[in-house]
């Protein structure tokens, strides 16, 4: 058997052992996995958002050539889900303000600096859920309290009920949901920089909610 040969079936046998291995480990009901849309199924109960899977971005005009995108990397929240769905249910979601990441340092400053969100003054950006109104199927307005350098104004979001299921591999209850929406920033006296960067904060949101252990 020449090199070329032996090195042939040495990389077979290696991607062998490591399908076999991923096999061993990856559980089948990954593979299989499914979450349903029926709220009726949701355990009541607390549930905590799941740091590693959650984003939350903004984007605002830059000069008319682009929404320019902002993303918030550190967030905590608490879903209390009740029986009735998200009809009953209530969320607060608390981010740390100095968390933005716009990608680009010297802008990460000047955001964070007493002209913009003033992080060293106001910490935390806080939403705290108010009213839901349903508008199909897993799918409704929900508007609550968005408070962002120390002002306090109403906001609402569409948001989109994911499914719910076990997760495979945490175990644990988990719902996600997608939300957007919009705001003025003037109204929570951010107009720094208008007109060069627009007026109108679109908010996108991707978010896993898990279920708290007993007892916590």
């Amino acid at each position: 058997m020449n090199a070329s040969t032996t090195r042939a079936a040495l990389s077979r046998a290696l991607f062998s052992a490591i399908l076999l291995t991923s096999a061993a480990c990856t559980p089948v009901q990954v593979l299989t996995h499914s979450v349903s849309q029926n709220e009726a199924r949701v355990p009541a109960g607390r549930y905590d958002l799941d740091h590693d899977h959650c984003s939350i971005t903004f984007d605002v005009d830059h000069f008319k050539y682009s929404r320019f995108t902002m993303r918030f990397d550190r967030r905590q929240g608490q879903l209390d889900w009740h029986e009735g769905g998200m009809d009953k249910s209530t969320v607060t979601v608390s981010i740390d303000a100095a968390s933005v990441d716009t990608n680009v340092p010297l802008l990460d400053k000047m955001v964070k600096g007493d002209s913009m969100l003033d992080v060293e003054r106001y910490p935390e950006i806080r939403f705290v859920s108010t009213r839901f109104e349903r508008t199909g199927e897993s799918r409704g307005t929900l508007t609550g309290d968005l408070t962002i350098r120390g002002v306090t104004q109403p906001v609402t979001l569409d948001v989109t009920f994911n499914g719910f299921s076990r997760d495979p591999l945490t175990k644990k209850g988990t719902l996600g949901f997608s939300a957007d929406g919009q705001f003025s920033r003037a109204k929570f006296g951010l107009s720094t920089w208008y007109p060069a960067v627009g007026d109108d904060i679109h908010v996108r949101i991707q978010a896993e909610f898990d279920k708290t252990p007993a007892g916590a």
